[in-house]
């Protein structure tokens, strides 16, 4: 075949493939399902299977050949999955309990592909989360059942070959690649028990003392858990639901990294604000996280937690790393306007500026060169579409559905790594039939008085540029944290707020200007003048040592008390307590 792809789309104009490029048509092979209920497609992880349901059939067809291998009677079932290895096809359809409430008929069902043979079902209530997970080899797989993970070997449903049996387990996932299959698990905490995330190796699961690794944290209501590709390592991104300062109605998130050596450290964000979007390079030894509020700043972290590179600041709320780990596209989706900024991440250079407006898809291509962006219901229901783009920037093919017709989804055919080289990267836009998609830059508004005089620039905030913060050799100064480094300023322009005001009542500076730049530590021991004050201020700094003891300890590794994990929770407020005494607040 002279193309390289198929990518289905499916909407309200039905199910056909389009093949392509270099050009792109519709494939005549497949024969378009034109029906209006096709609820969910597949493919197999090769991509050499495609499995879609019709609102009758679930019907599995050769990608190349189009040759319909095996069809089920299974007129409900909104959702399709292939096992690794394509041995399997899950299906799930909603749970209903009959008219006199007695239990359902399982409503998760495990075919085999190659006889067409229900090999197991399931009654699986939740459509979340509704799919047995596979280790890539299917020598193991794994489902969620009651708050206990059980473990299937060889796709043996039959036999529970192993349980991982924690208070409660609220969710689980299990590393890529090859054995042996490492597991994350997340339990959610509960009556002021911290929520932890925990790796174990299968099928190692005896005791505390089997896991790889744990990070227990208070804030989580929900977390993301994150694996690399070498399986070294777990991003878990936890959020509350609600933001307890109220500083953002996307509730609160922390990003942690476990490794499977036991490592584990907080990632620190220097700006405030929702965590938007976390992702691996495909390497395993970078990670790039998009954060705070817009314009959101864009960081690429080591597997140290260092910052190794700034985009700076834009509107932004997604990462996309390409197939090979040489390209990043940072993304405005959603309530943005869809701005993307394709990065060579090698040399940390700008390639294009495309700019895909109402977009509420992207997927790279797995050739690492190609781009799909589109535009779906139910998500925005006019001017839908899709967009095939190269990442100099180039719109290669672009299709819009007619007014009264909607678009829901569309994907690209996967392939397994190693199909495509990974290949050079190009600066300069490859040529393109099409004309390249400038949306108009839209005029801000001006109140008719200011229309005729000439326009002043405010900005509401300031941009910050891209910079490199690979550490430049010879500073081996530890940075300081965030928090650190806050209430340093913090207490540097209250310091500097209150010798000023110290100034204006004596009109005569009190210290000298040496003793104000000599170093924190030499400064003499300030005392308020009230001995009750010195007093209390003596104490907030003994439990603040003490809490520091404990922080040590903990990262250490040994196992705190909950009363001393409590104590370190009153860590912030004793620190604004002690602010307020030394400022006689």
């Amino acid at each position: 075949s002279s193309y390289l792809f198929t990518l289905p789309v499916r909407g309200s104009e039905g199910l056909y493939m389009v093949n392509g490029p270099p050009s792109f048509t519709e494939s005549t092979a497949f024969q378009r399902d034109s029906g209006k209920n096709c609820k969910a497609v597949a493919f197999s992880k090769d991509g050499s299977l495609f499995a879609w349901c019709n609102g009758e059939k679930v019907n599995i067809v050769n990608v190349t050949s189009a040759e319909l291998l095996r069809s089920f009677d299974l007129p409900k079932a909104v959702c399709l999955e292939f096992s690794p290895k394509n041995n399997v096809l899950a299906t799930w359809q909603a749970y209903t309990t009959a008219k006199d409430g007695t239990a359902g008929v399982p409503n998760l069902q495990l075919h085999d592909v190659k006889t067409g043979k229900s090999l197991k079902s399931f009654i699986q209530k939740k459509m979340q989360n509704w799919c047995p997970c596979w280790a890539d080899d299917e020598s193991i797989c794994a489902r969620n059942v009651n708050n206990e993970v059980h473990f299937f070997e060889n796709n043996n449903f039959n036999t529970i070959a192993n349980k991982l049996h924690l208070q409660k387990v609220n969710d689980f996932v299990l590393s890529p690649g090859t054995q042996p299959t490492k597991v994350a698990v997340y339990v959610p905490g509960s009556k002021g028990a911290p929520s932890f995330v925990r790796l174990y190796q299968y099928p190692n699961f005896g005791g505390p003392q089997s896991a790889l690794a744990n990070k227990s944290f208070f804030k989580a209501d929900k977390v993301t858990m994150l694996w690399n590709k070498k399986a070294t390592a777990v991003l878990v991104i936890a959020s509350t639901e609600v933001d307890k300062t109220g500083a953002s109605y996307y509730g609160e998130q922390t990003l942690h990294y476990i490794a499977t050596n036991g490592e584990s450290a907080v990632v620190q964000l220097p700006k405030n604000g929702p965590i938007y979007d976390v992702v691996w390079n495909p390497n395993s030894v970078e990670f790039c996280a998009v954060y705070g509020f817009m314009p959101a700043k864009a960081t690429v972290f080591n597997l140290k937690c260092d910052p190794v590179f700034d985009f700076g600041t834009g509107p932004r709320n997604a990462a996309y790393y390409s197939p090979h780990g040489h390209i990043l596209v940072l993304a405005g989706f959603g309530n943005l306007r869809g701005q993307m900024e394709v990065w060579d991440v090698k040399n940390y250079k700008l390639i294009s500026k495309p700019v895909a407006s109402d977009s509420t898809y992207f997927a790279w291509c797995p050739d690492g060169e190609h781009i799909v962006t589109a535009t779906c219901a139910p998500r925005l229901r006019v001017s839908n579409g899709y967009k095939i783009w190269h990442y100099t920037g180039s719109v290669l093919h672009s299709y819009e559905v007619p007014s009264n017709e909607e678009m829901w989804q569309v994907s690209w055919q996967p392939f397994l790594d190693g199909v495509f080289p990974a290949k050079a990267v190009k600066y300069q836009a490859v040529p393109s039939e099409l004309p390249s998609a400038e949306p108009k830059p839209a005029q801000a508004y001006r109140p008719p008085a200011l229309r005729n005089k000439p326009v002043t620039s405010s900005k509401l905030h300031e941009d910050e540029p891209p910079q490199n913060m690979k550490p430049q050799s010879g500073s081996s100064d530890k940075p300081l944290s965030k928090t650190a480094l806050k209430n340093q300023r913090k207490h540097e322009a209250k310091k500097a707020a209150k010798q000023e005001a110290r100034a204006d009542a004596n009109q005569e500076s009190t210290q000298s200007s040496a003793s104000q730049n000599a170093p924190r530590s030499a400064v003499p021991a300030v005392t308020s003048g009230d001995p009750e004050v010195d007093k209390k201020i003596k104490n907030l700094k003994k439990k603040l040592k003490a809490i520091e003891q404990l922080k040590e300890q903990a990262a250490a590794g040994k196992q705190l008390e909950k009363n001393q994990l409590e104590k370190i929770q009153k860590e912030a407020a004793l620190l604004q307590e002690l602010e307020d005494l030394e400022l006689g607040l």
